[in-house]
């Protein structure tokens, strides 16, 4: 079966499973580390064995999803009567089988979550003092996460909570009036801070009305105190000790006990706070949700962090591996299947990237904004968007027989940028398994879960760990009601 679940894995069978997933993908850095943008370019179609292309050259976006991505589609011979070469089907295989199942354990394969089910916007789940300036996507994650987090505080028997990278504080308001917790929020840029602190006072007053609409008003508890606000950067080069005298309260004489969490801490934010949860003594559990992969430093902070890892040859893992672990493999699954003309943009930009490469061989991978609604300009249109956009003429000389013969290979672009995304998975798997090996080293056990619906939230593995717990086993966290 796809996928082996991260909470049934022994230490020794995750070191073994991260020793095979270098060794992976030291063998195909050629995709990995490959840009769509140069499918032209550099000619990416030669790079894969001529028996890959004989097989993949033609297939429909429909088979594509089906024959490569779909890690549940058990038979698939029905589909396609051509004879796939050992390589490849050992290639599709092992990248489904190493990579960390991604649907929850609740509604697995579910398109939309359960509670977005009678009003797409409006989790049925979420009172409405807690949706309100929320879109969809975030509710489902605060509702989910904090869900989470208060399990984790009642095995912990710990009620204070810190909320790392806050943003507007939805999180944070749904862990303090929702939940009951205590609750400091740090962010680092300020605007966010002074957002979060007047959805605050809006949701004090939101809850006040009903109170007075409420006949009964003795039977509805008073409200909890305000989150703390915090307004500060997390230096990943700070010690612990530090990190709380970014967290001093004149209120608490001495430093209590706290929960750290992060939805979404970018970069080496996760792995600060994963360092932070070891060393610091104040820190009694974590629930990290991490994302922003290509933004880890790969030296001395973010990846890798465990010895083990740090030690297999193949541990590398370049800037475009890791930016391509970020991708949202459902949603290009689902563009697949509906036959999507927004794929027509992979082929029109690798286009435009040969044409400016050719006037101006000194500019290569240069950055262009979107182009809005790229996929509904011809050609030749788009093309002169973009040259303006790095400086170049718009009416360069384009020869339409060229324009006319790259065209017909999109569905070979779109093969290749599949090829790459179904390394995706395997890449994330190492760096959230190389942070698990890490907390062990360090004497602590933790659990990946896969949390939200990946269809609504792509990065939506939470990695928790405690140090002390009420009950005997970490893996009694019942994420199914989360």
């Amino acid at each position: 079966s796809p996928g082996v679940a991260s909470c049934n894995l022994s230490g020794e069978q995750q070191r073994e499973l991260a020793k095979k997933i270098t060794s992976f993908l030291s063998l195909y850095t050629h995709i990995s580390d490959s840009y769509i943008i140069e499918f032209f370019s550099e000619d990416l179609w030669k790079s894969l064995p001529v028996s890959w292309q004989l097989v993949l050259q033609d297939l429909s976006y429909q088979q594509t999803a089906d024959l490569l991505l779909d890690s549940k589609n058990q038979d698939r011979s029905f589909r396609y009567a051509s004879v796939w070469p050992l390589s490849l089907l050992a290639f599709r295989t092992t990248a489904h089988r190493l990579a960390f199942p991604r649907d929850p354990q609740q509604d697995p394969g579910a398109r939309r979550p359960e509670e977005f089910q009678d009003n797409q916007s409006q989790s049925s789940m979420l009172r409405h003092v807690f949706r309100k300036h929320v879109k969809p996507k975030k509710q489902h994650e605060i509702r989910k996460l904090g869900t989470l987090v208060k399990q984790l505080s009642e095995q912990t028997a710990c009620s204070r909570v810190v909320d790392v990278g806050s943003g507007q504080g939805h999180l944070t308001r749904f862990l303090t009036f929702g939940l009951g917790l205590s609750v400091t929020a740090i962010e680092a840029d300020g605007a966010l801070v002074a957002m979060a602190t007047k959805f605050d006072a809006q949701l004090v007053c939101a809850l006040e009305k009903e109170k007075q609409r409420t006949s009964s008003c003795s039977l509805v508890p008073a409200a909890p105190p305000c989150p703390r606000h915090v307004a500060g950067w997390i230096n990943p080069r700070a010690s612990w000790e530090d990190f709380l005298v970014q967290l001093e309260d004149p209120s608490q004489p001495a430093h209590p006990d706290f929960i750290l969490t992060g939805l979404h801490a970018c970069g080496d934010l996760s792995a600060t706070l994963l360092r932070h949860f070891v060393n610091c003594p104040h820190v009694c559990g974590i629930t990290s949700v991490a994302c922003c992969y290509m933004k880890l430093s790969t030296k001395e902070f973010g990846y890798p962090m465990s010895s083990w890892v740090q030690r297999l040859p193949g541990h590398q893992l370049s800037y475009k591996a890791r930016e391509g672990a970020c991708h949202a493999v459902e949603d290009y699954v689902r563009r697949l299947q509906e036959e999507s003309e927004l794929l027509r943009t992979h082929c029109y930009r690798a286009m435009l990237e040969l044409f400016i490469r050719e006037a101006r061989p000194d500019l290569c991978r240069a950055g262009i904004q979107t182009i809005k609604k790229a996929h509904m300009l011809p050609f030749t249109q788009y093309a002169r968007l973009g040259l303006a956009r790095v400086g170049l003429p718009p009416g360069l000389r384009l020869d339409p027989e060229r324009v006319e013969a790259m065209l017909k290979q999109q569905g070979r672009v779109v093969v290749f940028f599949s090829l790459a995304l179904l390394l995706a998975p395997v890449v994330e798997t190492l760096v959230l398994l190389d942070r698990m090996i890490y907390l062990q080293e360090h004497g602590l056990d933790s659990q990946l879960v896969p949390l939200f619906n990946p269809n609504f939230s792509p990065r939506n593995f939470v990695l928790v760990g405690q140090k002390r717990r009420k009950q005997t086993d970490l893996l009694l966290l019942n994420t199914d009601s989360a």
